[in-house]
């Protein structure tokens, strides 16, 4: 999009708004779309073959394609594009169809056919290609009918998967840009600090910290240079919240970034977005673009004295970036370290300038306040965590993806309402929250409140929303080495307790899951991780002992288990497990011996075969390998 297809540049609240009245009624006149989730899940399982396959179709059947929804089309006419994530990666590739508002589930190349044919031509719903209910077979036509859809609350997801992220006159269409122009033309920068924090708005990416303050704090301290900066280095295990909202919505970032810069006098921006995540740097830089063109960012905003620019910085990967003084450091060019606090970024950030960070949740949030204002805010969540929160959930749950929910919901309707409870009818037993930072949720936590306020009082914290589920086939002691393993290599090896506590406590939890393992260990593995927590230079120190801490405060018994009992209490340590062969099932088939790496296994053609345990090293192949169910574990 240029600016030619816009006429000419923004130059005024007047022009946004007539831009606004065009853009909506091309939405909503009447030109079927056909929305193809191109968010990083969908577009790995296949949905730009699907956007293919439906273009192709629709050409071979002669039907006229809107290249331009701007543009005079007839009637019949069809557009189909790229949305964002629709949240449902379970059950992607999704396309949704307007104005119909058909869900479609699953979709392949192949099923093409059966949508122009009866959804375009004849305005009928594909039957196998809606959500079905497993357990009661209901085939539901439309998004909100979905069960996991019901007890979420768009805000910060509500155009992801509506709107096509790479065509800001969608965005425009949809309130766009309106709160930046209400800033800019009819409120002062302490109104606007004023609303966010009345709001109650607190930052999304790990603590929690009031980000009206922040402001407050930046906005006072004299300088002749602000920045902001929006922390996009997402690099939990199993999160990605921030990357689909920058896939799929990344106008309303850039929108609560110029508002930002307006209310602490900031006039140049940052994202810092991980390399990584090349589809979200991709609709980054077209945002921009587009913004530019249509004097949305840049000099003199809409015809205001404002002046904003926006540049976007790729990151390494360094986990340890997600810290704002460290991710500060990498801006500036040099090595991600965090430094000590005080000063803080509010007083002296980058390039020793004033400078807000607030991640890409916190900054999307931002809009959606002024426009709806701060009591509006404040209706949804609870008092201490007013509004939404977006969370990644995965692992062993029946309905996996991204979902939004009220702050205060609880873990039971997150697991067992959205998630549909847990798989294959196993037994829920825990959930890790915030990544490496967080902690264990477990079953007596079912109707904890998912705030900032109560996953405080049990240990645990929001992070930045990764919820990964786990059932009662997982070893808790595996998980916690699992974590700290990730922690230990992402340490930048600034502080000591950090570089070499994390190295010490994987190397216990190692010691701990493969047998050789004591009770002195369980002590010593506590007495470190409280150290680190207590003493370590930044917040990512600090936080790294968590998952041992919880495991051991909810699940100790397990500890207790290997290195007292000898057992594996969930059966998933290998070092545990004795492997026999059943004579009675055993046919002598010799496939077992040939595959055992040491030699463990002996026996005759067509006998039963024997397993030496002094030799074997537990590794699982014979059981792999043994197709009569004779290896017995």
């Amino acid at each position: 999009m240029t600016t030619a297809v816009l006429g000419a540049a923004l130059s005024s609240p007047a022009d946004l708004i007539a831009l606004k009245k065009r853009a909506l009624q091309a939405l909503e006149s009447g030109c079927t779309r056909l929305v193809v989730c191109g968010g990083t899940g969908c577009t790995s399982n296949g949905s730009r073959q699907v956007l293919d396959a439906l273009n192709a179709e629709l050409a071979a059947r002669g039907v006229p394609l809107v290249a331009d929804l701007l543009e005079e089309h007839p009637d019949g006419a069809v557009r189909a594009g790229f949305g964002g994530c629709s949240g449902f990666c379970e059950v992607g590739p999704i396309v949704r169809v307007f104005p119909a508002n058909f869900f479609y589930v699953r979709v392949r190349p192949q099923d093409a056919a059966a949508i122009v044919e009866r959804t375009v031509l004849n305005g009928e719903p594909v039957e196998h290609l809606l959500f079905s209910d497993e357990a009661t077979g209901e085939r539901f036509a439309t998004r909100d009918e979905i069960p996991f859809y019901r007890e979420q609350a768009g805000v910060v997801l509500a155009d992801c998967g509506v709107i096509e992220p790479e065509d800001i006159r969608q965005y425009i269409a949809h309130e766009g840009y309106r709160a930046l122009a209400s800033c800019l033309f009819g409120m002062t920068p302490e109104d606007v600090v004023r609303e966010v924090t009345d709001a109650g708005l607190r930052g999304r990416g790990g603590g929690g910290f009031p980000t009206g303050r922040k402001w407050e704090l930046t906005r006072r301290s004299e300088a002749s240079k602000k920045y902001i900066i929006c922390n996009a280095d997402e690099g939990d295990p199993g999160a990605f919240m921030d990357r689909s909202i920058l896939e799929g919505n990344p106008h309303a970032v850039l929108e609560g970034m110029a508002i930002a810069g307006y209310a602490v006098g900031a006039d140049e921006g940052y994202i810092y977005c991980r390399a990584e995540y090349p589809l979200a740097v991709q609709r980054l830089r077209v945002a921009i673009r587009q913004a530019e063109e249509a004097r949305l960012l840049g000099e003199r905003i809409l015809g205001s004295s404002f002046d904003f620019r926006i540049h976007i910085k790729e990151g390494a990967g360094a986990f340890v970036c997600g810290e704002e003084t460290a991710l500060i450091s990498s801006i500036e060019g040099r090595r991600g370290m965090p430094s000590p606090k005080p000063p803080f970024p509010a007083q002296s950030g980058l390039f020793g300038m004033p400078t807000v960070v607030n991640n890409v949740e916190t900054l999307a949030n931002v809009p959606r306040i002024i426009l709806n204002g701060a009591g509006w805010f404040r209706s949804v969540g609870v008092p201490s965590s007013p509004g939404t929160k977006v969370f990644a959930l995965t692992g062993d749950v029946v309905n996996t993806g991204l979902i939004e929910v009220p702050m205060g919901a609880t873990l039971k309707d997150v697991v067992f309402k959205i998630g549909g409870g847990i798989r294959n009818g196993r037994k829920f037993k825990t959930v890790q929250i915030g990544g490496p930072s967080g902690g264990c949720l477990t079953e007596e936590h079912l109707d904890l409140a998912l705030d900032y306020d109560s996953l405080r009082s049990v240990g645990a914290m929001v992070g930045s929303g990764g919820l990964v589920v786990m059932d009662d086939s997982t070893c808790m002691v595996e998980v916690a080495r699992f974590f700290m393993q990730f922690t230990q290599s992402e340490s930048c090896g600034k502080c000591v307790l950090c570089r070499e506590g994390t190295r010490r406590m994987l190397e216990i939890l190692e010691k701990i899951t493969s047998g050789r393992g004591t009770v002195d260990d369980v002590g010593l593995l506590e007495e470190v991780a409280i150290a680190v927590r207590d003493g370590s230079l930044c917040g990512l120190g600090k936080t790294a002992p968590n998952p041992v801490l919880s495991t051991l405060r909810y699940f100790r018994d397990e500890y207790l288990a290997h290195v007292v009992d000898g057992v594996c209490p969930a059966g998933a340590c290998q070092a545990f497990r004795h492997y026999s062969i059943d004579p009675e099932k055993c046919k002598g088939c010799t496939l077992c011996a040939k595959k055992c790496p040491v030699g463990a296994i002996s026996g005759e053609l067509k006998q039963p075969h024997t397993i030496d345990p002094q030799t074997c090293v537990r590794c699982g192949v014979c059981l792999d390998v043994c197709r009569l169910g004779a290896v017995v574990a």
